[in-house]
């Protein structure tokens, strides 16, 4: 990767990656260390070792407030500014919880924060046309805290470049993944699912990548409405269920899953309202609370299987293709059974921990080299993936 700015040379660091995703169940630390490739093409981009991965879940009142936030209902400027900084040491407190864990010397935190909105469509505010994104989690606190400086505000660069600020975690798939006999589909399934195509041989400016629509978000959604639970532990409420075909074919009718990539999505087209439909519509059909369930996990399937099929077999038709499966949706048997089943024949699937990545690390272990590259000048979009107009150095540094 070419740097730009190079106001700091190349060296070793040990970096928290801070990383909390649209489902806002918790808050996952990877503690990191990057050393330096060497210059000269795209080997200057490093690949990280992960040391340690601590998960440390929402309290129960800062979750549901995150979510009322997400989804704008009465939640006043004040609560607005508060959940900011509360979020700030919520962070700071897991990357505590991270090195008492396993203890090490910071040089460098990367933290995402927790995005609140994000509009990559234009519309009029206030006489012009307006895109903007919102990750909150005040970045001085972490400085402070442990006296060392915080990049954050990863997206807005991106989104300033015309870009659609995401996906991001491309430059750790390309770092991480990239071979030269197999084309590979990294597929994250958080909160939403993202996809990842490096075609054998790729550069990473050869990477494409973009949103493939809920991943987890729906399911966890009708499972606090119906069971009172965050979420499908093993897929086992959906295993139990039936699939509604009539609500499937009514929710895949959704004009995003259509749309050509660059593209992403969030609460914006996933999240209360749709989710809120799709529940009415399974029990208009007669379905159960797990028929429900079941068929919001099919939704997440079929949405990747087209993606396969319309984006991602023209770019590596002909080619071994594995799928690599990671995120908190990577633990669900009968999501995984799904996806092979909606995925075109000859696609091997496993899971980024059969590959040397525990699943539900690798977006905290993403920003750590984002923050990484921000560091030392060095872009981290993939215009590729995001739709941007050039590479950029992203985020914002924050000091102690």
């Amino acid at each position: 990767m070419k740097r730009t700015a190079p106001t700091r040379p190349l060296r070793a660091m040990t970096i928290a990656g801070i990383m909390s995703g649209t489902s806002a169940d918790g808050i996952d630390v990877a503690l990191v260390r990057i050393r330096p490739a060497r210059e000269g093409g795209t080997a200057e981009l490093p690949r990280p070792h992960l040391l340690s991965h601590t998960a440390v879940p929402y309290p129960r009142a800062a979750r549901e407030v995150v979510l009322r936030a997400m989804n704008g209902r009465d939640v006043s400027v004040a609560e607005l500014s508060q959940l900011h900084w509360r979020l700030g040491q919520l962070y700071a407190d897991a990357v505590s919880a991270a090195l008492e864990q396993h203890p090490a010397r910071l040089d460098l935190i990367g933290c995402h924060g927790q995005t609140l909105y994000h509009q990559t469509a234009p519309e009029r505010f206030l006489g012009a046309p307006v895109r903007c994104t919102w990750q909150a989690g005040e970045p001085s606190v972490l400085a402070a805290r442990f006296g060392v400086p915080v990049v954050s505000d990863f997206r807005p660069a991106d989104l300033a470049a015309d870009g659609e600020g995401a996906p991001l975690v491309p430059l750790l798939d390309y770092a991480m993944f990239h071979d030269a006999h197999h084309a590979r589909v990294l597929q994250n399934l958080g909160g939403i699912g993202n996809l990842t195509v490096i075609p054998a041989r790729a550069q990473p400016q050869g990477v494409i990548a973009f949103d493939t629509g809920p991943g987890n978000m729906v399911i966890d959604a009708l499972m606090t409405t119906c069971f009172r639970r965050r979420y499908d532990a093993g897929g086992a409420v959906a295993a139990r269920g039936r699939v509604l075909e009539p609500v499937l074919r009514r929710a895949l009718a959704h004009p995003f899953f259509r749309a050509k990539p660059p593209k992403s999505a969030g609460r914006e087209q996933f999240g209360r309202e749709f989710s809120a439909q799709f529940l009415e519509d399974c029990r208009a059909t007669g379905g159960s609370g797990a028929d429900a369930v079941a068929t919001a996990t099919a939704l997440t399937a079929a949405s990747i299987g087209i993606a396969a099929q319309r984006f991602v077999q023209p770019l590596v038709s002909g080619k071994p293709v594995d799928w690599i499966l990671s995120g908190g949706g990577a633990k669900n048997a009968t999501l995984l059974h799904m996806i092979r089943e909606a995925l075109p024949p000859g696609a091997r699937v496993m899971t980024s921990d059969a590959n040397g990545l525990p699943s539900e690390a690798k977006e905290a272990v993403a920003f750590a080299l984002l923050a990484y590259c921000t560091w030392h000048g060095i872009p981290g979009n993939l215009p590729s993936a995001t739709g941007a107009d050039r590479a950029v150095v992203l985020g914002r540094i924050s000091y102690a």
